[in-house]
């Protein structure tokens, strides 16, 4: 097994389980045909019941869309939620005032940490917040 490449990852960190993938059909008693994606095209589909994992449900497993306004162009614009938090970049002779900024259609992790100068120029209401303190 030394060696071998599974799921593209090679040796210790390739993944145990990989998923979850509808079962389309149950061949036999012990063997069930997946629907995989195109990606493990060259995987076979019937994998044996001792090789599958019970799948539990979890709320956070289910994507919750928004309906965004895509220009002529296929672009949008992202729209900041709030600023959660601010902190000075300090470089070898120079400070960088940055801000942490919640966009609309991402989830707390995923925000971003940005120049507060260019927020300032792009969303002038952020001034206010900024001068504030209400962070």
């Amino acid at each position: 097994m030394k060696g071998v490449m599974r799921f593209g990852q090679k040796g210790k960190l390739n993944p145990r389980f990989i998923g979850p993938f509808e079962i389309l059909d149950r061949i036999g008693k012990v063997a069930y045909k997946l629907a995989l994606p195109p990606d493990f095209s060259d995987v076979h589909d019937v994998f044996h019941v001792s090789m599958l994992k019970k799948y539990i449900p979890d709320s956070s497993h289910v994507l919750q869309h928004e309906v965004i306004q895509v220009d002529k162009d296929l672009t949008y614009e992202e729209k900041h939620v709030q600023i959660l938090d601010r902190k000075n970049k300090v470089l070898r002779n120079k400070e960088i005032p940055l801000v942490k900024v919640l966009w609309r259609s991402q989830t707390i992790e995923d925000a971003t940490w940005e120049r507060e100068n260019e927020m300032k120029a792009k969303y002038p209401n952020l001034t206010k917040i900024c001068k504030e303190g209400r962070l």
